[in-house]
């Protein structure tokens, strides 16, 4: 036998060789994974009931249980005034009052307020009267392109409230005091959590300190 016929070939391991072999060994790993979560996407989890007291009217839901209150106000229910920005609890624009607290909506799920009472933009006005901090936006030119004003307005709302009950912020400067005086450093701190784009802030602070003396 000729001793060339001994020699076994040579593979050339090239660096593109390495990574398509790795690349599939791991889709090879990861079929039965994805399989695995595609059958458990089909069936999904059972429907929840829950029952929302909104802008004072009860609404019966049933619901998927991962839905957030943001998408069961807007998607459920049409309160299309409750916007979605980030989805992430980054802006504020999904602020709703949840037993009388801002939250962001979009952080929250629907069935953990079963039974509460939760108040948007919507229920803010008193039939045709609009509510003090509604009426202040409009006057001191709170908002421009609007898509966060509702959740500003709420933020407001709630944070006057939290500020009367004496819940001190960062630059609270006298935590003895039972209500905080509201200067403009405490607005801006207070409602840092809602962004505008526009950059509308002067305005809002104004607004808010208007609303404030209107509000009992």
């Amino acid at each position: 036998m000729n001793d060339d016929q001994h020699i076994l070939p040579t593979i050339e391991v090239t660096r593109r060789t390495v990574i398509e072999t790795g690349t599939t060994a791991l889709l090879l790993g990861a079929l039965p994974h994805v399989s695995v979560a595609a059958d458990a996407a089909q069936g999904g989890p059972c429907p929840i009931s829950a029952e929302l007291r909104v802008n004072g009217h009860p609404h019966k839901l049933v619901l998927d249980p991962r839905t957030t209150l943001l998408d069961a106000l807007r998607e459920h229910l049409g309160f299309t005034g409750t916007k979605k920005g980030c989805d992430h609890g980054q802006c504020g624009a999904c602020t709703v009052l949840v037993e009388g607290r801002r939250i962001n909506s979009c952080l929250t799920l629907a069935v953990m307020h079963d039974g509460q009472s939760v108040t948007t933009i919507e229920g803010l006005a008193s039939g045709e009267d609009l509510h003090p901090m509604q009426a202040a936006f409009i006057e001191y030119d709170g908002f421009q392109c609007g898509y966060c004003t509702s959740g500003q307005i709420c933020s407001a709302v709630g944070m006057l409230t939290e500020s009367r009950g004496g819940a001190p912020s960062y630059v609270t400067a006298d935590l003895t005091r039972p209500a905080v005086e509201l200067s403009d450093d405490e607005i801006r701190e207070r409602m840092s959590g809602n962004i505008c784009r526009c950059a509308a802030y002067p305005n809002i602070v104004a607004a808010i300190k208007e609303a404030a003396g209107k509000m009992t």
